[in-house]
């Protein structure tokens, strides 16, 4: 039989109903690195779902719907040499998703650019911070990712923080430039742009921000105290960063302030590994799906 309704099911409850449970569920906040990779998966899971589909419903065969075969014969398509066809579809959506994948990535590399020379002009480079101090009077901070990285911070934060402060601050936006953190969410944004209207597309990249966000604290959590994090995110509450940077501070503070602050019990290393490997498993699902049922 033709896989094409199973993997249409399968790709609709990924779409559909898996961000409607990660989201009510209480784990991502507490291995938000594990949260983000889950993200990620459920992004690669449904592209293979959707290009598999597409392959099915196309695909000409003995058990190809009497309704498809005909429409392709009304569009001058000859079912039995249609095998292009078929082989189109899948790598249109495939195509499309690696266009805006590096349309994201070139787009930003151009903001970042385009910053990094004014900053040239107007930052002066601390080696002590190791970082670039803007003159700006709200304490900030911000990191440019990717080529040639850059962390930038106000001086009104070097005069307004605390050593230990700024210290987490700083740790805080090296956790970014090290993880790569901004190639997650250019496919998260790449996502969104070829199937924004699915919630999959907009949750993922909203919470893969956040959830990034998350594994920075983390990390500069490991050198500093979680009251020295709290207060530097407090102090620059209302900072924005310019295009294709990572911001210490900004919308998500009041939800990362009040984990950084919270009780974190450890994780179980059980739990922790079967969610990973049951994430990991997930994009296999739509050639297990397919496989038996076009052999079959």
């Amino acid at each position: 039989m033709n896989a094409a309704p199973v993997l249409l099911a399968y790709t609709a409850l990924v779409s559909f109903v898996a961000p409607r449970l990660l989201m009510r569920a209480c784990w991502p906040y507490r291995s938000p690195a594990l949260a983000a990779a889950v993200w990620q998966i459920l992004l690669i899971s449904f592209s293979i779902g959707a290009a598999l589909s597409a392959y099915n419903l196309a695909m000409p065969s003995e058990h190809l719907h009497a309704d498809l075969a005909g429409l392709l014969h009304a569009c001058g398509l000859d079912v039995e040499r249609g095998h292009w066809f078929a082989i189109a579809l899948p790598g249109i959506v495939g195509l499309a998703l690696v266009a805006s994948l590096a349309l994201h990535l070139m787009r930003a590399r151009l903001a970042r650019t385009r910053h990094r020379r004014a900053l040239d002009l107007v930052g002066d480079r601390s080696d002590r911070l190791r970082a670039t101090v803007l003159p700006y009077d709200t304490p900030a901070a911000y990191c440019l990712p990717g080529h040639r990285p850059r962390i930038v911070v106000s001086d009104a934060a070097v005069r307004v923080l605390s050593p230990e402060q700024l210290g987490a601050v700083l740790e805080h936006e090296r956790a970014h430039i090290t993880g790569r953190h901004h190639l997650a969410l250019a496919a998260t944004e790449a996502f969104r742009s070829v199937f924004g209207r699915l919630p999959l597309a907009r949750h993922a990249a909203e919470q893969t921000a956040l959830l990034l966000e998350m594994t920075a604290d983390d990390r500069a959590l490991r050198r500093h105290t979680s009251e020295a994090l709290a207060t530097a995110m407090y102090e620059m509450a209302a900072a924005r960063a310019p295009e294709g940077a990572f911001a210490a501070g900004g919308h998500t503070v009041l939800i990362r302030l009040k984990r950084v602050l919270a009780p974190r019990p450890a994780p179980h290393p059980a739990f922790w590994g079967s969610i990973a490997a049951t994430a990991a498993s997930v994009p296999l699902l739509p050639l297990l799906i397919a496989c038996p049922l076009v052999l079959g």
